[in-house]
């Protein structure tokens, strides 16, 4: 009763987010078979690099003159990292203890509190997997389309990056959602948050949480950031126990 009451307050952002993640998906494909005979002469372009948007703009022509290359900088270190974080977001606001959708009705159902919000957790956390994962198996399934060859076991490893990775702003979600009864507030909170550690990260050159989400290690050494998916994941696992805690003291 409890997963089936988790999985009705979240399963549309989730069937909307899966059909969204796979038609941008499948726009990879579209968008190379495209471009591919416009990518050498780009890369003889001049470009200035003396600005911060320069030197990247100049990385990513670089870096995309192969496919592989080219997959990395428009889907999982652009189009899915900034969609997955959106749909991590969404997936935590609202709906814990949210009078609108529910919430005060689930804690009076015959489970614990620690129950009812973990399920909660695991079930919006087992939706953002399958959205990080299994859009992006289009790329590899497609790309013989075009006479590309793209990797399952690199789906794998970046489609981690991004789980672990963008739990953080779900978690973060999830908590303020405790807090505040409405969606909107903890929706907008936390997108502002990963717009600073965005921008933040981008202006100063920091090897933040979201180079790790674009798993930029993986892409150029061949290995997983271990130390950023540790140490996301405790910081995801903090922030919901938090809201575990915060659930279990209020006085409904």
């Amino acid at each position: 009763m409890v997963w089936y009451k988790s999985w009705l307050d979240t399963r549309w952002r989730f069937l909307i987010g899966f059909a969204i993640l796979l038609v941008l998906a499948c726009g990879v494909i579209v968008n190379y078979s495209l471009s591919a005979s416009l990518l050498p002469g780009l890369a003889n372009q001049p470009v200035d690099t003396s600005t911060t948007a320069g030197r990247v703009l100049g990385e990513l022509i670089r870096i995309e003159q192969t496919y592989r290359g080219f997959v990395w900088g428009q889907w999982w270190r652009q189009n899915l990292l900034q969609d997955a974080t959106l749909l991590a977001v969404i997936l935590g606001s609202g709906g814990v203890i949210s009078n609108s959708k529910g919430g005060l009705f689930t804690l009076s159902l015959p489970a614990s509190r620690h129950e009812w919000v973990a399920t909660r957790a695991a079930t919006g956390l087992g939706e953002f997997f399958i959205l990080a994962m299994v859009p992006s198996l289009a790329i590899p399934l497609l790309s013989p389309l075009i006479g590309q060859h793209y990797s399952i076991t690199d789906v794998l490893a970046h489609g981690l990056c991004i789980f672990v990775s963008a739990a953080v702003f779900y978690s973060l979600a999830f908590l303020l959602s405790t807090v505040f009864h409405d969606i909107w507030r903890p929706l907008l909170i936390a997108i502002a948050v990963a717009c600073v550690v965005g921008y933040g990260e981008m202006i100063f050159q920091i090897d933040g949480l979201f180079r790790v989400m674009a798993g930029r290690h993986y892409f150029e050494s061949g290995s997983l950031p271990w130390i950023g998916l540790t140490s996301s994941a405790a910081v995801s696992v903090a922030l919901l126990y938090g809201a575990a805690m915060n659930v279990a003291r209020k006085d409904f």
